[in-house]
């Protein structure tokens, strides 16, 4: 018999049941926390993870995307029956390297190429408008398209105007600020390491260990002192500050000018500038380094610094959409320094892309636009995703001085030292400017000009301002006026006749 104070008597669960339960709970909970943490909190970490090659897999699984100049594409895609299964392919790559960067399948992305990576693979969920549907059901859209604001003929002129010299080209339309060319030399091929192949990596390594650095994009990426070029700068800080009313009345500039705290005079090229008084005009046109260094002295530092960041310099977010490199204008500079840089000297540096900005800016009445490489990106079947629109950036001086600088520049060009950017039938507004660097300012000058051009008949806006920048050559005449305007007129002839 049975009794009530049996164990037996009533069924249940032993101490040891219930904590093995406990246990089994807690490592369901533990893994489902964990697959949580790993599945929606670190998934993209895992996604972005150099060792994960998944997504890489995926985004060559299909046709790239195009990204188009003139309406018409410059890359593209081919079978590989490899791992993945497209490789992207360049047409004429060297030509549009600066402009597309590269999409390689072993060394990532760069450039166009990298900031629109996930339109052109088809992942950007703007592509579908399920786009929860196609997350879930894991379905690729065919790649989106980026059309370029390139001006496919400036883009020639100016290659073919730098050849095989270092340098860079950025010509903009100035009412819009549409970059028309985007040149950098010497160039590279980005469809040479595309792939991921044994002569892919042998390309990529023969082009990093070159000494002439073709994959640096000169015009976006690399800064260089300015020279005269910076004048124009100068120029518009005098007549907007009010130490210059008048560009043709003597300015008061001493010569010799010995620079504040020093025993230094600030010497010229040209014995046109060997003289005390000289007008602004006068200045401008003979590129006088004594009279342009006091007249930023005059001006002051605040004044000199504000004129130059309205025009983009001190900007480390100048993104057009790629990222430019940050152009320089010191803040903190004693007398001496600040009549150096006002002549685009000591520590100030720029950009091509931030000098034609500069360019643009006068050309454009004062008003500087946001300078920009893509006007629009489409789905393949050519519908717009986005579009984009002109921008303001700044308003960098006003346009009764915009005025006086515009015709400082056609001065230059009709009377000074940048005569050989002279167009037939169309008004040229440039500077010269020729820039000393290194130990001693013993190394090759960099060679530059920055120009506007519109036709004679035309009293508008000018449809293009150019920056050049002439960084090696192996000339014997290393000046802004003998290598960079040439080029510079190229590139603006090429825009005019295409009006």
């Amino acid at each position: 018999m049975i009794t009530r104070g049996d164990s037996a008597a009533r069924p249940g669960i032993s101490t040891t049941g219930r904590r093995a339960g406990t246990f089994c709970l807690l490592l369901i909970v533990a893994l489902a926390a964990q697959a949580t943490r790993v599945q929606i909190f670190q998934a993209d970490a895992y996604d972005h993870n150099k060792a994960n090659q998944r997504l890489t897999i995926e985004r060559y699984d299909q046709p790239r995307g195009n990204i188009l100049v003139a309406g018409e594409p410059v890359t593209g895609s081919t079978p590989t029956g490899g791992r993945y299964d497209y490789r992207r392919t360049y047409t004429d790559g060297p030509a549009w390297a600066a402009v597309t960067g590269y999409a390689s399948q072993v060394y990532g992305t760069t450039q166009l190429e990298g900031i629109y990576d996930d339109l052109l693979s088809g992942a950007d969920d703007r592509l579908s408008g399920w786009a929860v549907w196609d997350a879930v059901a894991r379905r690729q859209n065919p790649g989106g398209d980026v059309h370029t604001t390139i001006d496919p003929a400036a883009q020639q002129a100016a290659l073919h105007g730098l050849g095989r010299q270092q340098g860079a080209v950025v010509a903009i339309e100035p009412a819009t600020g549409r970059i028309l060319a985007l040149a950098s030399t010497p160039s590279y091929d980005p469809g040479s390491f595309a792939g991921s192949s044994a002569a892919d990596r042998e390309a990529w390594t023969r082009l990093r260990a070159d000494t002439d650095q073709p994959m640096l994009n000169r015009a976006l990426r690399q800064i260089y002192p300015p020279g005269s070029t910076f004048k124009v700068v100068t120029a518009a800080a005098a007549l907007a500050s009010g130490e210059v009313r008048d560009v043709h009345a003597p300015t008061g500039a001493p010569y010799p000018y010995v620079m504040q705290g020093t025993t230094t005079e600030l010497v010229n090229d040209s014995r046109a500038c060997d003289e005390a008084g000289l007008s602004l005009d006068e200045a401008m046109v003979n590129s006088c380094n004594s009279t342009m260094g006091w007249l930023g002295t005059q001006v002051g530092l605040q004044r000199m610094a504000s004129t130059a960041e309205a025009f983009g310099f001190n900007d480390a977010a100048l993104d057009v959409p790629v990222r430019a490199a940050r152009s320089n204008f010191d803040t903190r500079m004693n007398t001496s320094q600040v009549a150096l840089s006002s002549i685009g000297q000591y520590d100030t540096a720029a950009t091509p892309l931030v000098m034609a900005t500069v360019a643009a800016g006068i050309a454009n009445n004062g008003t500087v636009m946001r300078p920009q490489l893509v006007d629009k990106l489409t789905r393949s079947d050519g519908t717009v995703v986005q579009l984009m629109h002109p921008q303001l950036y700044r308003q960098a001086v006003s346009a009764s001085v915009a005025a006086k600088v515009q015709q400082l520049m056609v001065d230059v060009v009709e009377e000074g030292t940048g005569s050989r950017a002279r167009i037939p039938g169309a008004v040229v507004g440039g500077k010269t400017g020729t820039a000393q660097h290194g130990t001693g300012n013993g190394g090759t000058p960099f060679a530059w000009f920055i120009a506007w051009a519109r036709p004679a008949d035309s009293g508008g806006v000018p449809p293009v301002a150019v920056a050049v920048v002439v960084a090696d050559s192996e000339a014997t005449d290393v000046t802004g006026g003998a290598l960079a305007a040439p080029i510079a007129r190229s590139v603006l002839q090429a825009v005019l006749n295409g009006d």
